[in-house]
């Protein structure tokens, strides 16, 4: 399992994934509202890293722009 660091942007104009010095920053197009944002951030999440949503936990940061999330590592042989 890796840990990531992630800074959330909602109400951004498009989905993306950015890489930063020590975290990833997302922006995301819902709003934080009823947990749509921690939606769309594990389904963005789940595209970038070619991993399934039901893989990825967030840890820390349910209700803030600061999460820490978890996800699995793909084995290679």
């Amino acid at each position: 399992m890796v840990r990531l660091n992630i800074r959330v942007v909602p109400n951004a104009k498009q989905n993306k994934v950015v890489e930063e010095p020590g975290r990833l920053k997302v922006y995301l197009t819902a709003p934080a509202v009823d947990g749509k944002a921690n939606q769309a951030l594990i389904e963005s999440i789940a595209e970038h890293f070619k991993v399934k949503k039901s893989r990825i936990s967030i840890i820390k940061g349910e209700k803030s722009r600061l999460k820490l999330l978890e996800i699995p590592v793909p084995h290679r042989s």
